[in-house]
C-alpha cells in the first residue's frame, strides 16, 4: 500500500530531480560559457569541470526522478551543492537575493532535500521499490553514502579549485 510519506519522497525527488537536471541541461547548452566561468572562478581543468558537472547534474536529475539508485543520486545532489556552496555562494552570506553573488540558501535546500531523500529513502513510488532495493540504500547506508559524496565534494575542491591562482592575487 502506497502511503502519504511514499508520495511525499516521490514529490521531494522529483522536483529536485527536475531542478538539478535543468541546471545540467543548461550547463550542456553552454559549453563555452559554462567552462569560461568555472576557470573564472578558480577552477583548473575547467573544460573537465564543464563535462564532470553537465554529466552528474543530468545523471543525478534522471535517477532522482524515476527513484533510481536514489541514495546515490541524493548523495550526487548533496555533493553538487557542497561544492556550489564552498566556491561560490559562501562568500556572499546566506540570501540568494544578495548581489552581485547569490547566497547560499538555494544550495542549503537542495542539499537538505538530497540528504533528507538518501537517509528517507525513495518511497514506494520508484524504481528501487519495484526491484526491490527501497529499504537497502537508506538510512543509516543512505548517510553514510551522503558522507561519501561529501568526502569527494571535498576532494574536487582541494584538487581543482585554486582561486587565488586565477584572480592574480
Amino acid at each position: 500500500m502506497i502511503e502519504a510519506t511514499d508520495w511525499a519522497m516521490a514529490l521531494l525527488r522529483a522536483v529536485a530531480g527536475i531542478v538539478i537536471l535543468a541546471h545540467g541541461i543548461k550547463h550542456a547548452r553552454g559549453r563555452a560559457k559554462t567552462s569560461n566561468w568555472f576557470g573564472s572562478i578558480g577552477f583548473r581543468a575547467p573544460q573537465m569541470q564543464w563535462a564532470a558537472s553537465t554529466a552528474t547534474e543530468i545523471g543525478v536529475g534522471v535517477l532522482l526522478v524515476v527513484g533510481l539508485v536514489t541514495s546515490l543520486a541524493a548523495a550526487g545532489l548533496v555533493a553538487v551543492m557542497f561544492v556550489a556552496f564552498w566556491t561560490v555562494h559562501r562568500a556572499a552570506g546566506f540570501w540568494v537575493t544578495a548581489r552581485p553573488d547569490e547566497g547560499w540558501e538555494y544550495v542549503l535546500v537542495l542539499g537538505s532535500v538530497g540528504a533528507a531523500v538518501a537517509i528517507g529513502g525513495p518511497g514506494a513510488v520508484s524504481l528501487d521499490a519495484v526491484i526491490g532495493i527501497d529499504m537497502t540504500l537508506n538510512g543509516a547506508v543512505g548517510a553514510g553514502i551522503v558522507a561519501g559524496g561529501l568526502i569527494a565534494a571535498a576532494a574536487q575542491i582541494a584538487m581543482f579549485f585554486h582561486p587565488r591562482e586565477n584572480s592574480g592575487s
